[in-house]
């Protein structure tokens, strides 16, 4: 296996529901001993977790990472707030985009890079409800029709 392969952790899969995904970049965290022990263990959730600007810094907010059972003073707060780690002129050109477009940066997943956790954020612009209910009815058009496949080919 090659030492760049990604091992996804965990997927944002709401995120496709609720947004178009226009792009996406490859950040690193600041993390802690217990936490990566819990990351390897997949106890994270990305659910609700979006990135903000903080002092030029982003900053991941509502991301999940569950104590470590086996560690004791150690363990952190499982929403405190997760530094990102981009180039200066990727987080530039985000902080642009972000207030001029009214875009948003979710995080879409969390992988291992080698032995490093890294993040892929997504450049995102909501959707609404219609949009939603289009990509429902697509997904149910595709689903039929492999049934249909199915049941033609038997």
């Amino acid at each position: 296996m090659k030492a760049d392969a990604k091992k996804y952790i965990v997927k944002n899969k709401k995120a496709s529901f609720d947004y178009f995904i226009l792009s996406t970049y490859e950040a690193g965290l600041v993390l802690y001993g217990t936490e990566i022990k819990s990351i390897r263990q997949g106890n994270v959730n990305l659910k609700d977790s979006y990135c903000e600007f903080k002092d030029g810094e982003l900053f991941v907010r509502g991301m999940h990472i569950s104590p470590y059972e086996k560690g004791n003073i150690f363990n952190r707060d499982p929403l405190r707030l997760k530094k990102l780690l981009l180039h200066k002129r990727e987080l530039m050109t985000l902080y642009g985009k972000t207030r001029q477009e009214g875009l948003t940066l979710i995080p879409l997943a969390l992988y291992f890079s080698g032995p490093r956790v890294k993040m892929e954020l997504g450049l995102c612009r909501g959707k609404k409800n219609y949009d939603k209910r289009e990509t429902i009815a697509k997904k149910e058009a595709a689903r039929e029709m492999e049934v249909r496949l199915k049941a033609k080919n038997q």
